[in-house]
Protein backbone atom coordinates (compact mmCIF):
# COMPACT_ATOMS: atom_id res chain seq x y z
CA UNK A 1 0.00 0.00 0.00
CA UNK A 2 1.06 3.50 -0.94
CA UNK A 3 1.20 5.79 1.80
CA UNK A 4 1.02 9.74 0.77
CA UNK A 5 1.55 12.74 2.84
CA UNK A 6 -1.08 14.92 3.01
CA UNK A 7 -0.05 19.17 3.37
CA UNK A 8 -2.97 20.84 5.39
CA UNK A 9 -4.27 23.70 3.78
CA UNK A 10 -4.39 25.85 7.09
CA UNK A 11 -1.90 27.18 8.57
CA UNK A 12 1.02 26.23 5.75
CA UNK A 13 2.66 28.96 4.87
CA UNK A 14 4.83 26.74 2.11
CA UNK A 15 3.73 25.13 -0.73
CA UNK A 16 4.03 21.00 -0.85
CA UNK A 17 6.85 19.83 -1.91
CA UNK A 18 6.50 17.69 -5.14
CA UNK A 19 6.99 18.56 -8.26
CA UNK A 20 4.28 21.33 -8.44
CA UNK A 21 4.68 24.16 -10.72
CA UNK A 22 2.19 27.79 -10.58
CA UNK A 23 -0.80 27.31 -12.55
CA UNK A 24 -0.08 29.68 -14.91
CA UNK A 25 2.72 27.29 -15.65
CA UNK A 26 0.96 24.11 -16.07
CA UNK A 27 -0.64 22.22 -18.48
CA UNK A 28 -4.81 22.85 -18.28
CA UNK A 29 -7.47 20.81 -20.32
CA UNK A 30 -10.45 21.81 -21.65
CA UNK A 31 -13.91 20.43 -21.28
CA UNK A 32 -16.75 22.18 -22.04
CA UNK A 33 -15.89 25.83 -21.60
CA UNK A 34 -14.25 24.99 -18.29
CA UNK A 35 -9.91 25.30 -17.91
CA UNK A 36 -9.08 22.80 -15.35
CA UNK A 37 -5.97 21.99 -13.69
CA UNK A 38 -3.83 18.92 -14.11
CA UNK A 39 -2.11 17.21 -11.04
CA UNK A 40 0.44 17.48 -9.93
CA UNK A 41 -1.91 19.93 -7.29
CA UNK A 42 -0.16 23.32 -5.40
CA UNK A 43 -2.78 24.96 -3.07
CA UNK A 44 -3.70 27.35 -6.02
CA UNK A 45 -4.22 24.71 -8.28
CA UNK A 46 -6.27 22.99 -5.31
CA UNK A 47 -8.09 25.47 -4.34
CA UNK A 48 -9.20 25.88 -7.88
CA UNK A 49 -10.33 22.44 -8.53
CA UNK A 50 -12.29 22.48 -5.95
CA UNK A 51 -14.36 25.35 -6.74
CA UNK A 52 -14.58 24.16 -10.33
CA UNK A 53 -16.06 20.87 -8.84
CA UNK A 54 -18.55 23.21 -7.07
CA UNK A 55 -19.61 25.01 -9.43
CA UNK A 56 -20.47 22.57 -11.47
CA UNK A 57 -22.38 20.27 -8.98
CA UNK A 58 -24.43 23.68 -8.01
CA UNK A 59 -25.73 23.67 -11.95
CA UNK A 60 -27.38 20.80 -11.20
CA UNK A 61 -26.45 19.35 -14.80
CA UNK A 62 -25.76 16.28 -14.69
CA UNK A 63 -24.36 15.94 -17.91
CA UNK A 64 -22.15 18.42 -17.87
CA UNK A 65 -20.83 17.60 -14.15
CA UNK A 66 -20.38 14.24 -15.55
CA UNK A 67 -17.35 15.39 -18.16
CA UNK A 68 -15.53 16.28 -15.00
CA UNK A 69 -15.23 12.84 -14.33
CA UNK A 70 -13.23 9.77 -16.30
CA UNK A 71 -15.23 7.19 -18.45
CA UNK A 72 -14.44 4.40 -16.14
CA UNK A 73 -14.88 6.68 -12.76
CA UNK A 74 -15.08 4.54 -9.20
CA UNK A 75 -17.50 6.66 -6.64
CA UNK A 76 -18.64 5.92 -3.38
CA UNK A 77 -21.35 7.69 -2.26
CA UNK A 78 -23.06 6.72 0.77
CA UNK A 79 -24.32 3.36 -0.17
CA UNK A 80 -24.11 3.87 -3.51
CA UNK A 81 -21.29 2.62 -5.71
CA UNK A 82 -21.03 3.88 -9.31
CA UNK A 83 -17.90 2.29 -11.63
CA UNK A 84 -18.16 4.53 -14.75
CA UNK A 85 -19.54 8.27 -16.04
CA UNK A 86 -22.81 7.02 -17.42
CA UNK A 87 -23.41 5.26 -13.74
CA UNK A 88 -22.17 8.79 -11.68
CA UNK A 89 -24.38 10.95 -14.24
CA UNK A 90 -27.50 8.64 -13.57
CA UNK A 91 -26.66 8.92 -9.94
CA UNK A 92 -26.69 12.87 -10.39
CA UNK A 93 -29.67 12.76 -11.86
CA UNK A 94 -31.66 10.92 -9.19
CA UNK A 95 -29.70 12.79 -7.11
CA UNK A 96 -31.09 16.36 -8.02
CA UNK A 97 -34.28 15.17 -8.93
CA UNK A 98 -35.17 15.04 -5.16
CA UNK A 99 -32.73 17.31 -3.86
CA UNK A 100 -35.10 20.68 -4.94
CA UNK A 101 -33.15 24.33 -4.22
CA UNK A 102 -29.51 22.25 -3.76
CA UNK A 103 -27.00 24.69 -3.11
CA UNK A 104 -23.54 23.56 -1.78
CA UNK A 105 -20.07 24.47 -0.51
CA UNK A 106 -16.98 22.98 -0.62
CA UNK A 107 -13.49 23.63 0.83
CA UNK A 108 -10.07 22.10 0.07
CA UNK A 109 -8.99 19.93 3.06
CA UNK A 110 -5.69 18.56 2.11
CA UNK A 111 -3.80 17.94 -0.86
CA UNK A 112 -1.02 15.91 -2.76
CA UNK A 113 0.12 15.05 -5.88
CA UNK A 114 -2.85 13.55 -7.61
CA UNK A 115 -5.14 13.51 -4.71
CA UNK A 116 -7.46 16.27 -2.87
CA UNK A 117 -9.99 16.05 0.19
CA UNK A 118 -12.97 18.21 0.78
CA UNK A 119 -15.41 18.95 2.90
CA UNK A 120 -18.76 20.21 2.21
CA UNK A 121 -22.12 21.45 2.80
CA UNK A 122 -25.48 21.72 1.23
CA UNK A 123 -28.99 22.31 1.55
CA UNK A 124 -31.85 21.29 -0.03
CA UNK A 125 -35.63 20.73 0.27
CA UNK A 126 -37.71 17.51 -0.84
CA UNK A 127 -40.90 16.55 -2.21
CA UNK A 128 -42.67 17.68 0.78
CA UNK A 129 -40.71 21.26 1.63
CA UNK A 130 -38.93 19.72 4.46
CA UNK A 131 -35.15 21.16 4.45
CA UNK A 132 -32.01 19.23 5.35
CA UNK A 133 -28.52 19.97 5.82
CA UNK A 134 -25.73 17.34 4.88
CA UNK A 135 -22.30 17.78 5.69
CA UNK A 136 -19.64 15.41 4.14
CA UNK A 137 -16.03 15.34 3.15
CA UNK A 138 -14.50 13.14 -0.17
CA UNK A 139 -11.76 11.76 -1.56
CA UNK A 140 -10.55 12.76 -4.71
CA UNK A 141 -8.46 11.04 -7.33
CA UNK A 142 -7.35 12.06 -10.39
CA UNK A 143 -6.31 11.08 -13.89
CA UNK A 144 -2.84 13.31 -15.43
CA UNK A 145 -5.25 14.80 -17.64
CA UNK A 146 -7.39 16.50 -15.09
CA UNK A 147 -10.68 14.33 -15.00
CA UNK A 148 -11.59 12.70 -11.44
CA UNK A 149 -10.88 8.89 -11.50
CA UNK A 150 -12.06 8.48 -7.82
CA UNK A 151 -14.34 9.98 -5.50
CA UNK A 152 -15.24 8.52 -1.72
CA UNK A 153 -18.25 10.37 0.01
CA UNK A 154 -18.89 10.32 3.69
CA UNK A 155 -22.33 11.80 4.03
CA UNK A 156 -24.64 12.89 7.21
CA UNK A 157 -27.63 14.87 6.83
CA UNK A 158 -29.79 16.66 9.56
CA UNK A 159 -33.66 18.58 9.29
CA UNK A 160 -33.49 22.14 9.25
CA UNK A 161 -36.14 24.46 9.36
CA UNK A 162 -36.48 27.26 6.33
CA UNK A 163 -35.30 29.82 8.84
CA UNK A 164 -32.09 27.62 10.36
CA UNK A 165 -30.94 28.20 6.27
CA UNK A 166 -27.79 29.35 5.11
CA UNK A 167 -27.56 28.78 1.61
CA UNK A 168 -29.93 31.45 0.22
CA UNK A 169 -27.98 32.70 -2.74
CA UNK A 170 -30.13 32.38 -5.91
CA UNK A 171 -29.99 29.07 -7.61
CA UNK A 172 -26.11 28.20 -9.17
CA UNK A 173 -22.76 29.77 -9.08
CA UNK A 174 -22.13 30.64 -5.35
CA UNK A 175 -21.52 34.49 -5.53
CA UNK A 176 -17.37 34.89 -4.42
CA UNK A 177 -18.47 37.14 -1.86
CA UNK A 178 -20.64 34.59 -0.01
CA UNK A 179 -18.99 33.09 3.25
CA UNK A 180 -17.45 29.71 2.90
CA UNK A 181 -17.68 26.58 5.58
CA UNK A 182 -15.04 28.25 8.20
CA UNK A 183 -16.64 31.10 7.66
CA UNK A 184 -20.05 30.30 8.30
CA UNK A 185 -18.83 27.86 11.30
CA UNK A 186 -20.03 24.71 9.65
Amino acid sequence: MQRIQLTATKNTRTLPTCNCVPISQKSKRRTSNVTTPTPPFNHQSAVEKVRLAEDGWNTHDAAKVALAYTVDTRWRNRVEFCTSREEAQAFLTRKWNKEHEYRLIKELWAFSGNRIAVRYAYEYHDDSGRWYRAYGNENWEFAEDGLMAHRHASINEMPISESERLFRWPLGRRPDDHLGLSDLGL
